[in-house]
């Protein structure tokens, strides 16, 4: 099973951070490939609107370090999202991210009923950390999870933690790394049983 991670937060030892390292380490212990990025550390623009991935190429025209990771995103089983909430959203390094999976989708993606360019049966799990009460935000997974279930990903998990606002409040809560863990857990054993 291929693993690719992508941590969304400027800070490299942050909470959501916490979070993807201890699901990607239990992965890794059950026989799972991980790949990890940085987005903050790579240098990449935004979809540029051109239409390119529609009218002349089967991929994002732009070349840059995203380009890399998007060709990761072909190859993985599971992707990994790991994101803060910054002002009532994800971070826009995510954000940039998610807007260039627009070249993933086929030119007919409207009409198609396989719109996406990559292979069926991919996992997301999308891991959401903020300083508020579970009361808010609660509509930020549903919403990108849309477009991920567009490009054919299934059985989808979101990891939230919530009021963790300091770095580090995160390592208090063992239950949050318990769903982490169980949660790689259930897809190595969903996939497992797949073959």
């Amino acid at each position: 099973m291929k693993i690719l991670c992508l941590l969304a937060s400027p800070r490299p030892k942050g909470n959501s951070a916490a979070i993807a390292k201890r699901f990607c380490d239990k992965a890794e212990s059950l026989g799972a490939q991980v790949k990890i990025y940085s987005l903050n550390r790579l240098n990449y623009r935004g979809c540029q609107g051109c239409m390119t991935c529609k009218t002349k190429l089967d991929h994002c025209v732009l070349k840059d370090d995203l380009t890399e990771v998007l060709n990761a995103v072909f190859d993985t089983d599971v992707l990994v999202l790991a994101t803060p909430v910054y002002f009532g959203d994800i971070t826009a390094q995510l954000k940039g991210f998610i807007d260039r999976t627009y070249s993933l989708y086929v030119p007919d993606f409207l009409t198609r009923a396989n719109p996406s360019r990559l292979s069926p049966g991919k996992r997301l799990v999308f891991i959401q950390t903020q300083a508020q009460s579970e009361k808010m935000y609660a509509d930020i997974y549903p919403k990108y999870e849309l477009f991920f279930l567009f490009h054919a990903f299934k059985d989808n998990i979101l990891i939230r933690a919530c009021n963790v606002r300091e770095l580090g409040d995160i390592h208090s809560r063992d239950d949050v790394f318990k769903l982490a863990e169980a949660a790689a857990e259930k897809i190595f054993q969903q996939e497992q049983a797949s073959q």
